[in-house]
Order: structure tokens, then C-alpha cells, then sequence
């Protein structure tokens, strides 16, 4: 009777385990729409907010301190730090910071603004870091030698036009706002995985701030730009209090919302982030190291974030209608799942962040957005360790950094 049993049970578990495979896709298919559609109305609250925006100048224009962490030399690092000292804006200071003199992100610093004397300057060192976050490290070096009361802290891979202060700035006017925040595109000159990798900044994670602030407002920051007054980075304890984070960017908007007690903006301009990663190792390193973080960071959120996936989910359908010989049903299950994800390049590409290349290349986003699930599953089973800037570290809860000896 026992062997009977266990046949039965071995001949019925293939029959069972498809049905509870096939629910998975069906209910995987079905979350993936509905976040789409979620998508699609966080951007029409987007450009209504975009259209409702005053065309004319902004009235508000307090002085402003820019504050630049650099490390090294970049692709095009000239042209981004340039785009900087070409704003239309009537007083501002930038202030660069690197840990040693010599540094060749310093070199084209003082470069750049040789061309631009009218532009008030400051160059910083700082030394190896006592923090296991440098970044943090510089930008509070660079806070305390700041001229000025607002903050616009922004990597060295930025670039913007010159109407980008006073678009960043302008809601600061409101004494409840503390932080400015920015969506920004991809933008990459390199081959097939440096352009995956701009997509996902440009289409997957724009979706998902949309989401995020429809639902449940900005309780975080996007660090290429983050906007602050000085007083409210004193009411969270100064930037080495995130020091120990490596999404210090999350870390900073979520207190400015929780601790301080003020007003996250995500702006509606959009600035450009351009892609550093032009191999296929250090691409995929890259983005698997913000996906393991942000498991760490925030847990609940990220274990979620499965269920906007698309793709994974069709290709399950696929293999469970083939086993069944339903070859028609899959490959239209598939299809749907592909089309959702290209529709929704086109519309977060064309209506956001304006990102051409992704328009053209929309065909490729489903292999991003498959790409995106293996970086998701794997932050659960992978290694805690990561590099940045050169430097290894270990991810530990909370998204707390430990810097490893080399």
C-alpha cells in the first residue's frame, strides 16, 4: 500500500506541479499588467503636473552651492562638470572634492573652470575616508566649506541644460519642501550592455518612482541630483549620519521625510546620467550591486518588486502550456508579455524622460526587463560583496556598508 502511494503520488506530482506553475505565470502576468497600467497613470499625473508648471522664470533664485564628488577620470567627465558652469542662474558657487590633490577628476575640474572664471570655484581634498560611504564623506567636507544655504549635491556623470538650477530650486519657495529630487535618462555612447544598463535607469527605475510617488508620495532621493537646504541636512545630523549606507540617496530623502519632518519634491525635470560601464563585467556587476542593496535597504519593497516583472512570468507560461502541447497559447502568452514591456518603453521613454535611443531601441527593453528579474533573484542568493569606485565592501542589514581590506 505504501509503494502504491508513493507511485500514485510520483505519477500525480508532474500533473500538479504544472497547474501550480501555471497559476504562478497567470497570476505573475496578470500583477505585471496592473503595475503597467499603474505606470501608465503615474506618468499622466506626471505631465499634468509638468504642464501645470509656470513657463516663466522663476522668481525664486536664492544663491546656490553645488557640491561635486569626483574620483578619477570619466568618459566625458569635461563636458558633464561643464554643463554645470553654464546655468542660468544668477549666483552660484560649485565646490569639487577629492581625496587627494592629484586626482584626475581634480585635474579636469580646475580645466573646466579655467573656462569659466565668472563661476565662483572651490577645490577640496580630503583624504582617505574615515566612512565606509567616501561619497557621503566628501559631500559633508564640501558642506561645511559652503557658501551658501541650499545644497545641490550631483555626480560627476551628470549632465544638464542650463535652465537646471533654477527648475531644481524653484520649490524650495515652499518652507515645507526639504528635498528636490530628479528622474533622469540613460545615456550611453558604448555597445549592447552599457544600453541595457541605460534603459533600466531610464524605463525601470523611472516606473517605478512613478509608482512609488503616486502611491505613497517621495519618501526617498535619486542621488544624480538631490536638492537641500542646509538647515535640513542639520536636522538629520549632517551627511555622516548616512555615512554607513550605500543608498546614502534613499537613506537621505527617507529622513528628510521621516526625521525632519519636511517635504520630499521629485522635480519634473530630467537630467542625464551617463553610463560609466562599457563592459559586459563591470555593467552586470553594477547593476547587480544597487539590486542586492536595495534588498538590504528596503526588504519589503524589494521582495515585491518580483511581481512587476513581465517577461519571466511569460516565458514560465510558455514552458508549462508547451509541456502541455498548448504551443499556440504560450507563444500568445509570451507575446503579451513582450508587448507590454516595449509599450511601456515607448511610453516612459517618449512621455518622461525623453530618451531617444530607448525609443528606438524599445524591441530590446524585454530583454531588460528579463535581465532585471535574474538581478532580483539573485540579490537573494548571491554574494553580499561589491566594489565601488574601486573599493570593495560587504552589504550588511539595513544596507549598512563594511569596507574589506583588499
Amino acid at each position: 500500500m505504501t509503494g502504491f502511494e508513493i507511485g500514485h503520488a510520483t505519477m500525480t506530482l508532474g500533473p500538479i506541479l504544472s497547474l501550480a506553475l501555471g497559476a504562478l505565470a497567470v497570476f505573475g502576468v496578470t500583477t505585471s499588467t496592473v503595475y503597467s497600467l499603474l505606470v501608465v497613470a503615474g506618468v499622466q499625473r506626471f505631465r499634468r503636473r509638468a504642464a501645470a508648471e509656470p513657463a516663466a522664470p522663476a522668481s525664486f533664485l536664492p544663491p546656490v552651492s553645488i557640491l561635486k564628488p569626483v574620483h578619477g577620470d570619466e568618459p566625458d567627465l569635461e563636458q558633464n562638470l561643464a554643463s554645470f558652469f553654464e546655468q542660468d542662474y544668477p549666483e552660484y558657487e560649485i565646490l569639487f572634492c577629492a581625496r587627494h590633490s592629484d586626482d584626475l577628476g581634480l585635474a579636469a575640474a580646475r580645466r573646466v573652470a579655467e573656462r569659466f572664471p565668472q563661476v565662483k570655484t572651490c577645490i577640496l581634498t580630503c583624504g582617505e575616508p574615515p566612512w565606509p560611504n567616501a561619497r557621503t564623506f566628501s559631500l559633508e567636507i564640501m558642506r561645511r566649506e559652503a557658501l551658501y544655504p541650499i545644497l545641490v549635491a550631483s555626480d560627476s556623470d551628470v549632465r544638464v541644460g542650463p535652465d537646471y538650477l533654477a527648475s531644481v530650486v524653484a520649490p524650495l519657495a515652499d518652507p515645507q519642501v526639504g528635498m528636490v529630487t530628479c528622474l533622469y535618462r540613460g545615456v550611453t555612447r558604448h555597445g549592447l550592455w552599457a544600453q541595457l544598463e541605460a534603459m533600466g535607469m531610464s524605463i525601470e527605475m523611472t516606473s517605478g518612482v512613478l509608482v512609488a510617488e503616486m502611491l505613497e508620495g517621495m519618501k526617498f532621493a535619486l542621488g544624480p541630483s538631490m536638492v537641500m537646504r542646509q538647515s535640513t541636512v542639520e536636522k538629520i545630523g549632517g551627511y555622516e549620519q548616512v555615512a554607513q549606507y550605500y543608498a546614502d540617496d534613499f537613506v537621505l530623502g527617507n529622513w528628510t521625510a521621516s526625521k525632519a519632518k519636511e517635504t520630499v519634491v521629485l522635480s519634473t525635470y530630467i537630467v542625464e546620467h551617463h553610463i560609466l560601464n562599457a563592459s559586459f563585467k563591470k555593467s552586470i556587476a553594477h547593476q547587480q550591486g544597487w539590486a542586492t542593496s536595495t534588498r538590504f535597504s528596503r526588504p519589503a519593497g524589494h521582495f515585491g518588486e518580483v511581481l512587476t516583472y513581465a517577461v519571466p512570468f511569460g516565458l514560465l507560461g510558455l514552458a508549462v502550456l508547451v509541456s502541455a502541447g498548448h504551443w499556440a497559447l504560450g507563444l500568445a502568452l509570451l507575446a503579451f508579455t513582450v508587448l507590454d514591456r516595449i509599450l511601456l518603453c515607448l511610453l516612459v521613454a517618449g512621455c518622461v524622460v525623453n530618451d531617444g535611443p530607448a525609443l528606438g531601441k524599445a524591441w530590446l527593453y524585454p530583454l531588460r526587463d528579463f535581465m532585471g528579474f535574474c538581478f532580483w533573484l539573485r540579490s537573494y542568493f548571491g554574494s553580499r560583496k561589491l566594489r565601488y569606485r574601486g573599493d570593495p565592501y560587504e552589504l550588511l542589514p539595513e544596507g549598512r556598508l563594511r569596507k574589506l581590506s583588499e
